[in-house]
């Protein structure tokens, strides 16, 4: 069976980069994965370093153990003209829509109906198979809106279903709700370590728990790595300036002046002390949200910052690394 991976996130926190190391990690062991862009900033594309992409299925990687990662860019305007085909057999009358411009208006005047179309295309691909009957895909992971708007994003179809009684409105939106509030759909919150993303990601977990979403878990993002000895920054530690006098004498030893202020020793340690502190605060910082995150109750798992920015080898290092902390929490 498929499954559905949705992929949020505060902005700024790097879900695109991680919904598309998610489908490289889904794909390994010869799986193939659908990567799905609904925000029209061809983001993917330029991850993979590809030319934009189409509103067609593309194969863009090829992940470990020839595992193969396809891509698609919805586009709101083409979806209704599927939909139009696929319910109302209108083909070349609905090319004419799209000429006088009414697909447009029906979008404008119906924002939700955007979102219904970007959904039921996911989820379609969920349920696609074969000739065999098999899933078309194993896992299709979308890129999707920020945490701010996962909840409605997701959950318009069911307002579009009250609304539509009957009839194959009624019935799409029915389907896609089915596969969005199953055990077919996981719902990953991608955050940092820092106080407004946490919150976002806290307030996201609990709206989607209260729409009957299905939250699934937390990726922390840009994780840096830690440093020796920090454990004995959150340690009491004696009076300032005892302290003071001993790196003072440190670094006389170590030959940077002597300890009486006669050299260099004594102008390191001030700036020295004054980093110490705000280090330690950031470390407790961390600590602290790392303990608000898992108080959650959903598996959380790191990646770490990569110093050179996001290439095509770090994409796959993060891959790598959300693979091996997957099989330690939900099964994919």
């Amino acid at each position: 069976m498929g499954r559905l991976h949705v992929v949020t996130g505060k902005g700024g926190t790097g879900k695109t980069t991680v919904a598309a190391a998610l489908a490289l990690a889904l794909a390994r062991g010869g799986k193939r994965t659908l990567l799905v862009e609904v925000e029209g900033r061809q983001g993917i594309a330029q991850l993979f370093e590809t030319a934009p992409l189409p509103y067609e299925e593309r194969k863009i990687a090829v992940s470990h153990g020839d595992g193969e990662v396809h891509a698609l860019a919805i586009d709101a305007e083409r979806a209704l003209l599927d939909y139009l085909q696929m319910f109302y057999k209108l083909g070349s009358a609905g090319r004419a829509l799209k000429r006088l411009g009414a697909i447009d208006f029906a979008t404008t005047i119906a924002p939700g109906l955007r979102d219904v179309l970007l959904t039921g295309k996911a989820c379609e691909a969920v349920r696609r198979r074969d000739k065999r009957q098999r899933p078309v895909y194993d896992a299709v992971v979308m890129d999707a809106p920020p945490t701010g708007r996962i909840t409605r994003f997701l959950g318009v179809n069911e307002e579009v279903a009250g609304l539509a009684k009957v009839g194959p409105v009624h019935n799409q939106a029915q389907a896609v709700m089915r596969v969005l509030k199953s055990p077919q759909t996981a719902v990953h919150l991608v955050t940092l370590l820092e106080e407004m993303p946490v919150q976002e990601t806290v307030d996201g977990i609990a709206e989607l728990r209260a729409a009957g979403l299905p939250a699934a878990s937390v990726v922390v993002n840009m994780v840096r790595a830690g440093l020796p000895g920090e454990d004995q920054l959150l340690a009491p530690h004696r009076h300032t300036d005892e302290l003071a006098g001993a790196l003072a004498r440190a670094f006389s030893q170590a030959g940077l002046g002597t300890a009486r202020g006669e050299g260099h020793a004594e102008r390191l340690v001030a700036p020295l002390l004054a980093q110490g502190r705000e280090h330690a605060e950031r470390v407790a910082l961390e600590r602290g949200l790392r303990t608000e995150l898992r108080a959650q109750g959903l598996p959380v798992r790191e990646l770490g910052r990569l110093n050179e920015g996001v290439d095509l080898p770090g994409l796959y290092g993060l891959a790598t690394a959300l693979h091996d902390q997957w099989h330690t929490g939900d099964p994919a």
